[in-house]
């Protein structure tokens, strides 16, 4: 105790480093704006905040901030709100969509579930949660379907992992 407060009551260089853990600055990538331009998702579909992360035909890391106001809630449960499974999915899907959006050979295309392998839930997300999503291309077959990896993180936790597969609708 006698160490907090003399970090506290201290201006020397010594006492630079910060009493509560801050969250690092991360640099966006992608803003809610531009991932509006990528992806045809609206209110209340639309579950991705921003991407703090993007490596070009190799993998995405996405933030959906969770609300109490978000319209689920509601109904899922009342007293006791938590994010459904399939919009936890629904989210992953969706940073999976920026990196396929980008790739130059399948450019102008939906991309629509094809498939979901794997899927596991680990914690509830209840709202206040921030949902950190990574989602790496595993492989693309025949131009037309897409296969990735996705997690999903809140405070460190894992809260859901699994297998997604894209098909490419003209």
């Amino acid at each position: 105790m006698k160490t907090a407060l003399t970090n506290l009551n201290s201006t020397t260089a010594e006492s630079t480093s910060p009493i509560v853990d801050q969250p690092p600055v991360v640099k966006t990538v992608f803003t809610v704006e531009e991932i509006q331009k990528l992806l045809p998702h609206r209110y209340p579909f639309a579950l991705v905040d921003r991407i703090i992360e993007y490596v070009p035909g190799k993998r995405a890391v996405g933030i959906k901030n969770v609300t109490f106001n978000e319209p689920h809630f509601q109904g899922h449960f009342p007293g006791r709100p938590m994010m459904p499974g399939v919009l936890i999915v629904e989210a992953m899907a969706q940073v999976g969509g920026i990196v396929l959006t980008q790739l130059p050979e399948l450019e102008g295309g939906l991309f629509l579930f094809a498939g979901i392998d794997k899927v596991r839930f680990r914690r509830p997300v209840v709202p206040g949660d921030r949902l950190i999503m990574t989602v790496e291309l595993l492989c693309v077959k025949r131009r037309r379907f897409g296969k990735m990896q996705a997690q999903t993180v809140v405070d460190g936790q894992l809260v859901s992992e699994g297998e997604l597969m894209f098909s490419l609708v003209d």
